[in-house]
């Protein structure tokens, strides 16, 4: 839907602003703030002398700092508006990585993970429920599905990029670091200037929303909090979100070690594979977010976690370069719809002023995923001299995923969200 101006003549509805600025925020947010992590880390340990269970602990301490502020981030867009929490969580973020370019030591790289993730949980829960008040119900997967595209962005970029800085330098590290940390402040000063609440700050209607269907007064997202916490629909997307923040962690945090220390690979190699992972995930949220709008959240979750499910496996099973090959394609083919279709179902089931809370509620628990997976991959790595084990627990939790989404009830918009 296009808005009109007072000749008649067509213009861009706004919400396509707010979709590409929305996507941005998830690039720095979490494609660069977590997702770059996976390439850094090997060159990070070396220099830091960590092992695998302090590897594992730092990806662990920026996803604990994600779970404090994912729900909360939440709650405080539903009452003061994205647009706010978005740009300080951004910049949070970004002073969160520029400071962990400057770690000497592993408590201090910790610390500066945390606060990473404390702007990444406080600005990409608030963004991905943004869609949901910009676009009409029939199109929120479509546009969750783009959003999540920044993660693919990064993924691109950083695998193209960040080799080439640590091959030419030892501390090429620290260097990519400053560059994730200065580009996501800039992107929180955009956010601040672009982005914008609700369409009707800008006398508009949700791209895909029609006068005629004449949507209700919006009532006080303060006074329905409760409404988040009691949804029992809601509590069951958190449980089944949880696979998915602990298999898929363990997945991209080793996946450069796992390839150097194991599969023989180069550092370029393994970033031109990343890269290749990238370039495949890159419409996996648009694709499974439309599917999503077509055959239901719940089929789309099914079917995704399955897939994820062979992919991990397959990575730990197998050690050619066919299997690494395949495994990233399969991954990359669904990489960022899970929260893409998350987004969207937080929007049917509680409408579009609730679901900032909604998904920062279901994100705790994807959170709890997040937090726990690495350190336990990480010492089942220490433990067994070998990323293998690691890789079949996060399969074998991505089928449990796979078993929990088919168990959701299929839900429907709420009355007057339609």
């Amino acid at each position: 839907m296009e808005a009109s101006t007072s000749n008649g003549i067509q213009r861009l509805h706004y919400a396509w602003v707010v979709l590409t600025m929305g996507t941005l925020v998830v690039f720095g947010s979490l494609g660069l703030a977590r997702f770059g992590y996976s390439v850094i880390l090997p060159s990070m340990q070396v220099s830091l002398s960590l092992d695998n269970t302090q590897a594992g602990f730092l990806a662990t301490a920026n996803l604990v700092g994600y779970l404090s502020l994912s729900i909360l981030g939440g709650a405080l867009a539903s009452r003061y508006g994205p647009r706010k929490v978005i740009a300080v969580g951004l910049a949070l973020a970004g002073v969160g990585m520029l400071l962990t370019g400057f770690s000497k030591t592993f408590l201090s790289a910790a610390v500066w993970r945390g606060l990473t993730g404390f702007g990444s949980g406080a600005s990409n829960v608030p963004a991905m429920a943004l869609m949901t008040a910009w676009f009409a119900p029939r199109q929120r997967g479509f546009a969750a599905g783009i959003a999540v595209a920044g993660s693919s962005i990064a993924l691109i970029l950083v695998g193209v990029f960040v080799p080439r800085l640590l091959i030419a330098d030892p501390d090429g590290w620290r260097v990519a670091w400053w560059y994730f940390g200065v580009i996501t402040l800039v992107l929180a000063v955009l956010g601040w200037l672009i982005l914008r609440d609700k369409p009707e700050d800008l006398n508009l209607l949700p791209l895909g929303l029609k006068q005629q269907d004449n949507p209700p007064p919006a009532q006080s997202a303060t006074m329905q909090w409760g409404r988040v916490y009691r949804s029992f629909a809601v509590w069951h997307l958190g449980f089944v979100y949880v696979a998915f923040g602990f298999s898929y962690i363990i997945y991209l945090t080793f996946f450069h070690k796992r390839l150097v220390a194991e599969g023989g690979y180069t550092q370029q190699s393994a970033g031109a594979l990343f890269m290749t992972m990238g370039w495949f995930s890159l419409f996996c949220g648009l694709i499974w977010g439309v599917i999503s709008d077509r055959i239901g959240r719940k089929r789309a979750l099914f079917f995704v976690y399955l897939i994820h499910a062979l992919s991990f496996s397959l990575f730990g099973l197998l050690s050619s370069p066919a299997s690494f090959l395949l495994s990233a394609i399969l991954f990359g083919l669904t990489a960022w719809s899970i929260p893409a279709i998350m987004a969207a179902a937080c929007g049917d089931i509680l409408g579009p002023r609730l679901a900032p809370a909604a998904l920062g509620f279901i994100t705790l628990y994807f959170g709890i995923g997040q937090a726990v997976g690495p350190s336990v991959a990480g010492a089942m790595a220490d433990a067994s001299g070998s990323f293998v084990p690691a890789y079949l627990l996060a399969g074998a939790v991505a089928f449990l995923g796979a078993v929990g989404a088919l168990m959701l009830r299929p839900h429907s918009p709420i009355k007057g969200d339609e």
